[in-house]
């Protein structure tokens, strides 16, 4: 008897256990379920909130920025735009961003990204490829023209376009300089004479020349941004850091500029074609054919980025458009608030511009006045300096190519410099 009824005490705390816990289930899914229906009520109350907002395929209410798009040539270059364009609204700003030595169309992505985030209704960003690889040693007046092909291109494609910029990094910038002044007082928005049909003859030419005026494709020009460009060339003393001043390596270094191709010889100056002054000369003066200083006057905006340390390819001096004796003392140099590898700007005094002779030294190849000469010329022109530093940074040995971002993995410390550019671009 006692152990049949241990036993029935026994089942019958099972009993009741079992049914303590199917109370306590049944408890959590009623909690659970209304918890869900609140959720759903809620949802349901948000969504109803933005009704209103068309359902873009492309943008979303916690994107940050909007979608960006890539648009691939078959020559490998590609435009970057907005993904999603406002409706009836094309972008009217081009801006065509030019790579350097041994370099591609990639080098620019995540700057050219940065661009249309900030301004998707405003601008299409080209990424150049015409002189990609080994085509950089084919030399400045090649690759220029051909930049200012793929230009042409590049507008008969975008038939809303209004205004141009041109972004360059170290050589690109040489390039960049000269396709400007191919592309020079070109009106490609129309032919002679579209506008009035009764033009004809001499008219129709006047009637171009009057459109096309302080015109680059035809387009208006707006900003002209290099980045670590040797503009001085790099025969001079001190302007490759990686000769460490040494005056016998540099010298060993211009005789072998042939290594670099017609390229080399422009960058060391030691390119005398048809008898005439090195092309870099030649590129600070108006000729006939080319009108490489109006071309660069016509720009609203002349900017020079400049690693003002660790840039073991182009020199401070080259790229920031001054003399040595010029340069500021980094230690009196004081860092912007907003960017931190970017010291505060100084722009270049406006001086009239007026015709600059070459002199007799010149003519006899001495780099000094070379590059006195060359600084002249430029400098004729305003400039806004931006020096760049990236000191205390672990990609500070790799500035060159920092400065640009050209892998963000590896460049990344430079966003700030791509950042500055954008928020002072003039649309």
């Amino acid at each position: 008897m006692g152990s049949m009824e241990m036993e029935m005490e026994t089942s019958t705390a099972t009993v009741r256990e079992e049914e303590d816990q199917k109370a306590e289930t049944d408890s959590n899914e009623n909690k659970l379920r209304i918890k869900n229906v609140k959720n759903m009520a809620k949802n349901k109350k948000k969504k109803s909130m933005f009704h209103f907002i068309p359902k873009l395929g492309c943008m979303r209410l916690n994107d940050e920025f909007p979608a960006v798009a890539e648009k691939p040539d078959g020559d490998g270059s590609f435009d970057v735009e907005a993904g999603c364009k406002q409706k009836n609204r094309e972008p009217n700003h081009l801006i065509v961003m030019v790579n350097g030595i041994i370099g591609s169309a990639q080098n620019w992505r995540y700057a050219a990204k940065q661009f249309v985030k900030a301004y998707p209704s405003d601008v299409v960003v080209h990424c150049s490829e015409s002189n990609s690889s080994m085509l950089t040693f084919d030399g400045v007046d090649v690759m220029g023209t051909r930049l200012a092909n793929e230009v042409i291109s590049v507008v008969d494609r975008h038939p809303n376009l209004q205004k141009i910029s041109f972004v360059g990094h170290s050589l690109g910038g040489l390039i960049a300089r000269y396709a400007i002044a191919r592309l020079y007082l070109q009106d490609l928005s129309r032919k002679p004479g579209e506008e009035n049909g009764e033009c004809q003859g001499e008219s129709n030419r006047s009637f171009a020349e009057e459109k096309s005026k302080d015109r680059i494709a035809g387009l208006e020009p707006v900003n002209f941004i290099t980045f670590a460009t040797p503009h001085l060339g790099s025969r001079g003393h001190k302007q490759v850091p990686l000769f460490c001043g040494l005056y016998s390596v540099e010298k060993v270094a211009s005789r072998g500029s042939w290594l670099l191709g017609r390229t080399g010889k422009h960058l060391f100056l030691t390119d005398s074609d048809g008898g005439k002054p090195p092309l870099l000369l030649q590129m600070v003066n108006d000729s006939e054919d080319l009108k490489f200083i109006s071309a660069l006057l016509s720009f609203k905006r002349r900017v020079a980025y400049a690693n003002a340390s660790f840039d073991h390819v182009v020199g401070w001096s080259s790229s920031s458009l001054r003399r040595r004796n010029e340069l500021p003392k980094r230690r009196n140099l004081q860092k912007h608030a907003k960017y931190p590898h970017i010291f505060d700007e100084v722009a270049s005094k406006t001086v009239k511009p007026q015709e600059v002779h070459l002199k007799a030294k010149i003519a006899r190849g001495k780099t000094m006045e070379m590059e006195e000469e060359m600084i002249r010329g430029l400098t004729r022109l305003s400039w806004e300096r931006i020096d760049v530093t990236f000191s205390g940074s672990i990609q500070r040995f790799l500035a060159h190519n920092t400065i640009q971002v050209k892998t963000y993995c590896i460049n990344s410390d430079g966003a700030d410099v791509i950042q500055h550019m954008i928020d002072n671009f003039q649309l």
